[in-house]
């Protein structure tokens, strides 16, 4: 363990995405000293789909967060299209989760639930870029951080929530785990009458050079006179490392209905792309007094790309564990309970992760999405099992459905 030195705070989070938030938030209303640092200044935008699920709005009113204010765009479930078909699948009906998703911008959404943090206690530092850990000499620990401008942090201990390449994970010796699935998402802006929608729209058809692709396209209306359109693809198939995700984007929105005006002129901003780490693709979790929430320990749902909700879900845990070991009597016993934090997590998601890194592995195989696409979409019933595995919205005593999705994963291998 390291040695005693004043700190600036219990606990340093770096990173304000929702991963780094929510960690500073169930800190703080703990009574811990919290340091939030964030690279660059708000608002600042982020490549995302825009799109809450039910799992994501449940960790924003569980945090306070004010979801009747105005730009909140709430929707009724997945319009899924493919295979010539097309159908409005409304989300669950469920007691562990509301009946409702939103649509919010990353470019305040971050923004929204850092203030809230802030609200709460957190102390927030904007402009404030992490360069790497401060070791302990003796022990190896990280004690704190160092920044750009030359300065040290020291705290008892750090919360890696910087996101998918993660300097801190990687100043510690983590690396990547090459047998976990990565996605790419790429996404733009239009002006367009599909701004307003009362669900998010998927499409399972994703083609280049008439090979069908694993992924899905979306179009998630944002109610401010604009749509978010984008494509998220899997690197399972042989086609991924020579695609060129941008130009597949604008070819999708090409074939689109000219009514909805998914064209260059109307296009509000730039085509943007980011890398999606999946199902736990960075481990252990917890290393000498460094803990990783959200992104930085490839917490995104391997099943629909989904980061949001498991950035505040893993910040909550991660409070959690912190909480209790930063209550402990001695360092050993403070470390020991630090140590139990990757395996809440695998507890929590690890074998619904593995089923999801079983399926990307099955779409990517030649013919299979396509099979999928045109003997799956015409059962509704199948449809609705398969919104609530994907989406990862069960309860833990509900109906048949539920009870396989939940039997399922209590049975696969941890990720």
């Amino acid at each position: 363990m390291p040695t005693a030195t004043k700190a600036d705070a219990d606990v340093i989070v770096v990173g304000a995405g929702p991963a780094g938030s929510a960690t500073a938030f169930y800190l703080a209303q703990a009574g811990l000293d919290v340091l939030l640092l964030e690279k660059t200044r708000f608002p600042r935008e982020k490549v995302c789909g825009d799109g809450l699920t039910p799992r994501a709005v449940k960790q924003l009113l569980n945090m306070g967060v004010d979801i009747d204010a105005p730009g909140w765009i709430r929707n009724k479930g997945l319009r899924v299209v493919g295979g010539g078909l097309r159908f409005d699948l409304d989300w669950p009906q469920l007691e562990r989760f509301p009946d409702f998703g939103l649509v919010r911008t990353r470019q305040d959404f971050d923004q929204i639930v850092a203030a809230n943090a802030v609200k709460n206690g957190v102390r927030l530092m904007e402009g404030v870029t992490v360069t790497g850990p401060v070791l302990d000499d003796r022990s190896g620990h990280i004690v704190g951080v160092t920044t750009k401008d030359g300065r040290e942090y020291r705290s008892r201990v750090v919360v890696a929530a910087d996101g998918n390449s993660t300097r801190l994970a990687l100043g510690m010796g983590l690396h990547k785990r090459e047998d976990r699935p990565m996605g790419v998402a790429v996404r733009t802006y239009f002006e367009s009458p599909r701004h307003d929608d009362d669900y998010l729209e998927i499409w399972l058809e994703l083609w280049a050079q008439e090979k069908l692709l694993p992924g899905y396209g979306w179009i998630f209306g944002v109610g401010d006179g604009t749509a978010n359109v984008g494509l998220g693809l899997l690197n399972t198939s042989a086609q991924f490392k020579n695609i060129d995700y941008r130009d597949l984007l604008r070819t999708w929105c090409e074939a689109m209905p000219p009514e909805w005006e998914f064209t260059e002129e109307n296009m509000t901003a730039p085509i943007r792309g980011a890398a999606l780490p999946m199902a736990f693709n960075r481990q252990p979790h917890y290393t000498r007094g460094l803990v990783l929430v959200g992104d930085s320990g490839g917490s995104i749902n391997p099943f629909n790309g989904e980061g949001i909700a498991y950035a505040m879900e893993t910040g909550e845990i991660a409070a959690e564990v912190i909480v209790k070991a930063l209550r402990g009597t001695t360092p050993a016993e403070q470390e020991r309970t630090l140590r139990t934090y990757p395996q809440v997590l695998k507890d929590a998601y690890g074998g619904y992760f593995t089923l999801g890194r079983l399926f990307v592995e099955l779409i990517g195989k030649p013919g299979v999405m396509s099979f999928g696409t045109r003997h799956g979409l015409p059962h509704p019933r199948l449809m609705r099992f398969a919104i609530k595995l994907l989406g990862n919205l069960t309860d833990r005593r509900g109906d048949a459905s539920d009870m396989i999705i939940n039997a399922l994963s209590k049975v696969a291998p941890p990720a």
